[in-house]
């Protein structure tokens, strides 16, 4: 099924790619590559800990790997690099907007074939906002279809409330790679248990075909309209969300969970149901999805443990049990939609404001707790799920 690949997927990548690292000598390290600056590749270790690493005495695969892939510190670049890199002109923020309802792509995605090279293996084809770099060759249909997910996403994610108005693009358009084959989505840096993967340095999404339901039909390929296609829409948020959002305090519980409330809300033929989709958020969070499609399968008694240290919990510590932690962050982010106090967001508005404008870790968390204490904040959450038939434990 695409959500076991997706679950272990979220495991390895959200915002950067964790792999192994090798030095010259042959000592190896699995760390996330955050960037690269003074001739130094900075990784962050398990521990926590960021470690410099000389790139000269990085092994010439990982030379190789961050050449392609790595990060070139993007996060403090200015809005337009050499390489055609850019931020897109930001809309005003959009805190004060009503949450959606339904949010549907109509019409016919218009699609431009920049490059079809069989010698090459190159095919390009472009949309609106996205541009898909392939290594076969897909009918226009196949292009539209695929269109129709990415640019319906997109529209969903930038509608939000939330004032997601992030990511790079590469002359004017998102950059998605995708691959006919599993082996070459593996060999250019994909994590081999996933099915698809957001690499943050390079701001780009690499899938495999089969993972968003392309499959080879004779000489051609088709695709399957109704393939499950979660992992696309969890990625695609990741490459949109703003810098800032990924700070410590909202990095991992905040971050992670807004790409699961955007990948479970039900989808079909280009339109996200969100207004209808609680039930589903939940049955992705406790078991295991509905109609069997995929989830965490938590049960309807979580113990999570601290909420304080939940927020605060360093991202390598966040990734290590998954199902836990993607879960909870889905519940507790839903909450602050949709089930703190007015129901109308107001607390999480204030609180991704107040790390737009710079705070961080505690500071930023003490925006959101707006003169509650942990224990009290972890009263309310429970006891708004208590009602919607989930029972959430904290304990120290």
């Amino acid at each position: 099924m695409l959500f076991l690949l997706f679950a272990i997927a979220a495991s390895a990548m959200a915002h950067h790619l964790e792999r192994v690292w090798t030095d010259d000598r042959g000592r190896s390290t699995k760390a996330v590559l955050l960037k690269v600056e003074n001739n130094c590749a900075i990784l962050l270790l398990a521990d926590g800990r960021e470690s410099p690493f000389p790139l000269a005495k990085l092994s010439k695969v990982d030379q190789a790997f961050i050449e392609k892939f790595g990060l070139d510190g993007h996060d403090e670049a200015p809005a337009e690099t050499a390489g055609g890199q850019t931020t897109p002109d930001a809309p005003e923020d959009n805190f004060d907007a009503a949450w959606p309802e339904r949010v549907s792509f109509e019409g016919d995605p218009e699609i431009t074939t920049m490059i079809e090279d069989a010698g090459e293996k190159k095919f390009v084809y472009e949309s609106a906002h996205y541009r898909f770099n392939c290594d076969v060759r897909l009918s226009k249909s196949v292009v539209k279809g695929l269109a129709v997910m990415f640019e319906a996403t997109h529209r969903f994610v930038r509608e939000l409330p939330l004032s997601i108005h992030g990511g790079k693009q590469t002359d004017g358009k998102y950059q998605i790679i995708l691959f006919e084959n599993k082996a070459d989505y593996i060999a250019a840096g994909g994590p081999p248990a996933s099915a698809g993967v957001f690499i943050g340095g390079q701001n780009i999404v690499m899938v495999p075909l089969t993972s968003i339901g392309v499959q080879k039909v004779g000489s051609g390929y088709m695709l399957d309209r109704d393939k499950s296609s979660k992992t696309l829409p969890h990625e695609l948020v990741h490459q949109l969300t703003p810098d800032a959002y990924y700070s410590p305090g909202a990095m991992g519980w905040f971050t992670e969970g807004l790409a699961e409330y955007v990948a479970v809300t039900p989808y079909r033929s280009g339109s996200f149901n969100v207004r209808n989709n609680f039930k589903a958020l939940v049955a992705y969070a406790t078991a295991y999805g509905k109609e069997n499609t995929g989830g965490r399968g938590l049960g309807t008694e979580i113990n999570l443990g601290s909420l304080e240290k939940f927020m605060l919990m360093e991202y390598a510590s966040f990734t290590a049990e998954p199902q836990l932690n993607y879960g909870c962050g889905l519940l507790i982010t839903n909450y602050f939609f949709h089930l703190d106090r007015n129901e109308d967001g107001a607390r999480i508005k204030k609180f991704l404001q107040a790390i737009k404008a710079g705070k961080q870790g505690q500071a930023a968390i003490d925006v959101l707790l707006d003169g509650q204490t942990y224990p009290e904040l972890e009263k309310e959450i429970a006891k708004a799920y208590s009602r919607k038939g989930v029972d959430f434990i904290f304990s120290d």
